[in-house]
């Protein structure tokens, strides 16, 4: 009998092997996997002989205990191991030894570190008279700037990460505080202290000097921390009970599928670094000081609270969106749901047995797949064996019980069902769960003959990436989610795994809130929502969009001006004007390429014998299917059809039409955005396009295209007027930076404004940071990533930074340069956000604003922003402050 030729079973308690018979090819096959899993098992367990470290967590009155160390705060650590060396270091802080102690968990260190044992204290004896003390913090408050510079120490990012996951450490999801003692309520007000109270740290004055010292860590917050900072502001939204009920339940739905995303890009990036052993801080300080493995630890401690706050709103608003237990239904109801169920779902269900016996690999469940993990029983009182059913993904989530807006989950359906899979078996349990994996594509662009087709095969390789996360509904049994842990860490894919026990979550409710935002409302009184847009129609309806623009550029914003009355008019009327030679355009993210009126007028324009060229950027992360779908259908209308650059993604918005007029000259239009060219996000995002036939702006967008469409490479060419990245818009965006900071010296007005999605750029951030110093104002709209300090002294004192979240999401760049005074000022509008990969690794666009009017409506829209009370302001520490309704941002 080998010990690879095993079926999994299970008592009540624990894990089991049960043998089967099995041949000498198959056992000398076992033994080489027997082996190789002892070797990876042993080389990940810590080792009880050596040397080790503890973390203590003392915790009292709901408070956790820290010691200041310069301008940081640390958890306590000592050199040794096991409850004697704790009640030394409790002794040394508090006065007394005394304590109820428990183990928590041992954190494997990387290379030569030693264990760390993280141990938790409650009960103290605190001695006023003796000891060093500690300084005593709320859970959420640290949870809040774990992470930022006041709270970084890698020891104590780690013991933390350990008690966020542990049911011994309560705090953390936000449950109820014991009172404080009458007798310790003198000496717990004297130590007590809320980060909010603390200034956050100042620089040291070479750290000031952007000029000669222009990178380090405590410049900088860490990106990752402050993507997740912008996801809490969307959660804090969705408990906002002043939105609408259906926009709160959207709000949860994105909040998911945001976190679904960035654990696919960021977090996956995170864990190959440390995979590989490139666990170092960024060279330049941009990761705000933090490791790889630091900056996973600082975003696990603060997700965990955001998660459990997430499926407290839900339940809050549970009963609006009318899901039923299958345990509340009628006989009547569960017959009509069982018998449509056999019909409609299971025909497309493959169960799959969780089992090493030969012929059986491990099952391998899809990225982002729901499924159900299966407990079966041959006979009453047998051995469980277990099996993963995994659930049809183009089947919706929640299934109608009746005309009224009921509605079930396809996992209670479908567990509910498990008889008709499992005929003659009892099914002992059901529990759903899913994976998150790895999304990155592995493309050796220089050296592959068809683009198109490699990333096809790299998307079908995407179910085989490794496992991030795993998520389990609330009930699954532990032992059940330790044994689907270690073996999907042994995954052919994963000889190199980090899959780890901080990568496990347990829902409090359905697993994947995200499928919320397909949920239609039971009704407009149970799930009201925002009043209908009417948006604004930018065109005449009498004259042809041509003709109007020739009279003078227009600038739209969307969704308050009409997507279909602008831009798909535009095109429109371009593929059914014969004066019309061609048209060009870019595609990012189109959205789905059924009854699109843009793709119908382009193939209008190429049957009537115009040249159409559209570059259609395959490796827009997510909405590569759709994008090979969109590239392959316009081919075969007689469309030219560009799929991207080498090495390089095209993420400009640009539109070009070449008109011959009647007296035989060339006229070129153009339109310059900042969002898709997608019908659907143009009622949700709010974008600026700019519709213009100036001469010169025309002539350089003509330029660009010949570019993209006549070379593999990053346009190089040198342009008029518009800046593009990667060829020259770092450069000449550091040049206007620059501008006001001479301005500013020279005692002429200066300011800078600029309307972003993100800003993480450490090199125009010290652009920035050498302008506030400067004496320039610094004020920016950033609504996600901003790994800039404002606020800082003698550095950063004169910027202020704000977020502004609401029914839209807001995704228009704006850029403005007083450049001392009215005569002088520079618009510009664009795809561009202040990322390195947008200024660095992207075809980008930003074009200047010449028309007065679109100017004046710039000016307004930013004015408007910069002084609203329905945003969010950004510390110096990283966190962001509610604005409340008397607060003014600057006049």
């Amino acid at each position: 009998m080998c010990a690879a030729c095993w079926t999994i079973s299970m008592t009540s308690t624990a894990p089991s092997i049960t043998g089967r018979s099995c041949s000498a090819t198959s056992c000398a096959a076992a033994g080489r996997f027997r082996n190789e899993r002892a070797a990876r098992l042993m080389t990940g367990e810590p080792r009880a002989a050596i040397a080790r470290e503890i973390a203590l967590i003392a915790v009292e009155h709901g408070r956790v205990g820290l010691r200041r160390h310069g301008t940081e705060l640390r958890l306590p650590v000592q050199e040794g191991s096991g409850e004697d060396t704790c009640r030394a270091v409790l002794r040394r802080l508090v006065g007394s030894g005394e304590g109820q102690l428990r183990l928590l968990g041992i954190v494997p260190r990387a290379g030569d570190g030693v264990p760390l044992e993280v141990w938790t204290a409650r009960r103290l004896r605190r001695n006023s008279g003796n000891g060093e003390g500690l300084q005593w913090f709320a859970p959420a408050d640290l949870v809040a700037r774990v992470g930022s510079p006041v709270l970084r120490d890698p020891t104590t990012l780690a013991a933390l990460t350990v008690a966020s996951r542990s049911p011994l450490v309560p705090e953390w999801s936000g449950m109820s505080f014991a009172p404080v003692a009458a007798e310790q309520e003198e000496l717990e007000r004297a130590s007590r202290v809320t980060l909010s109270e603390r200034r956050a740290p100042g620089l040291p004055e070479v750290a000031k000097d952007a000029v000669r010292a222009t990178s380090g860590p405590d410049q900088f917050l860490n990106p990752e921390i402050s993507w997740l900072e912008f996801n809490a502001r969307v959660l804090e939204l969705a408990a906002d009970t002043r939105v609408p009920a259906a926009a709160r339940v959207r709000f949860l739905g994105i909040f998911s599928t945001n976190l679904d995303q960035f654990m696919i890009t960021q977090i996956a990036a995170l864990k190959q670094l440390v995979a590989a052993g490139r666990n170092e801080p960024s060279a330049d300080g941009s990761g705000g000081g933090l490791t790889p493995q630091e900056t996973l630890d600082a975003f696990g401690v603060r997700l965990r609270p955001l998660l459990t706050r997430q499926y407290r709103i839900y339940q809050d608003l549970a009963p609006r969106l009318a899901i039923a237990r299958w345990d509340d239904l009628t006989d009547a109801e569960r017959g009509r749901l069982r018998a449509r169920c056999a019909d409609e779902i299971l025909p497309f269900v493959n169960p799959k047995a969780l089992t090493r016996a030969p012929g059986h690999p491990f099952p391998r469940v899809g990225d982002r797949r729901l499924a159900l993990l299966v407990a079966l029983r041959d006979r009453p009182n047998s051995p469980l064996h277990y099996a993963v059913v995994e659930l049809p993904q183009d089947l919706p989530r929640f299934v109608a019980i009746d005309d009224r807006g009921k509605r079930i989950s396809i996992e209670d359906l479908v567990r509910a069902s498990l008889d008709a899979l499992y005929p003659g078996r009892i099914i002992a349990g059901a529990h759903a769960f899913r994976l998150t994996r790895s999304g990155d594509l592995q493309l050796d662009e220089s050296s592959t003959a068809n683009f198109l087709q490699a990333i096809e095969e790299e998307l079908a390789q995407r179910q085989r990436q490794p496992v991030l996360r795993v998520e389990f509904e609330a009930g699954t049994p532990a032992a059940l989610q330790d044994l689907l842990q270690r073996e999907l860490r042994f995954e052919e894919s994963e000889a190199e795994s980090t899959l780890n026990p901080a990568d496990v979550y347990v829902s409090d409710g359905i697993v994947d809130l995200g499928a919320l935002r397909d949920i239609p409302p039971a009704s407009s009184e149970s799930l009201p929502d925002y009043p209908p847009l009417e948006p604004a129609q930018p065109f005449a309806p009498a004259r042809s969009v041509a003709e109007q623009i020739d009279e003078h550029d227009v600038l739209v914003h969307h969704p308050h001006d009409s997507f279909p009355g602008s831009f798909e008019r535009f095109i429109s009327e371009a593929a059914d004007d014969p004066a019309v030679q061609s048209i060009k355009l870019t595609l990012y993210r189109p959205g789905g390429e059924g009854a699109s009126a843009i793709g119908d007028a382009l193939r209008r324009a190429a049957l009537a014998g115009k040249d159409v060229s559209v570059v259609v950027e395959l490796k827009a992360r997510f909405d590569e299917a759709r994008n090979i779908s969109w590239a392959r259908s316009l081919e075969r209308d007689g469309i030219h059809v560009v799929t991207g650059l080498v090495s390089i993604k095209t993420h400009a918005k640009l539109a070009l039409v070449v008109r011959r007029t009647a007296d035989g000259k060339v006229r070129r239009y153009a339109h310059i955005g900042s969002g898709n060219y997608n019908p659907d996000t143009a009622l949700a995002y709010t974008d600026l396009g700019l519709f213009t036939a100036n001469p010169e702006i025309t002539a350089d967008v003509h330029a660009l295209f010949n570019e993209l469409t006549g070379s593999s490479q990053a346009p190089q060419a040198k342009l008029r007027h518009l800046l593009v990245a990667p060829a020259s818009l770092l450069e000449q965006l550091l040049a206007l930076i620059d501008r006001e900071t001479a301005a500013a010296r020279a005692g002429k007005p200066a300011r800078i404004r600029a309307k972003l999605n993100a800003l993480s750029d450490s090199t125009v951030i010290q652009a920035l940071y050498r302008a506030s110093q400067a004496g320039v104002d610094v004020d920016l709209v950033v609504r996600g990533i901003c790994t800039l300090r404002p606020g800082v002294p003698g550095l950063s004192e004169r910027i202020r930074v704000i977020s502004i979240l609401g029914r839209f999401l807001e995704h228009a760049r704006i850029y403005h340069f007083a450049n001392g005074g009215d005569s002088g000022e520079a618009y510009f509008i664009g795809s561009a956000d202040w990322r390195p990969r947008n200024l660095r690794r992207r075809v980008e666009v930003v074009t200047p604003v010449f028309d007065a009017a679109a100017r004046s409506k710039l000016d307004a829209l930013l004015t408007t922003e910069l002084q609203t009370t329905d945003a969010w302001m950004l510390r110096a520490d990283g966190g962001y402050d509610r604005l409340s309704s008397s607060f003014i941002f600057r006049a």
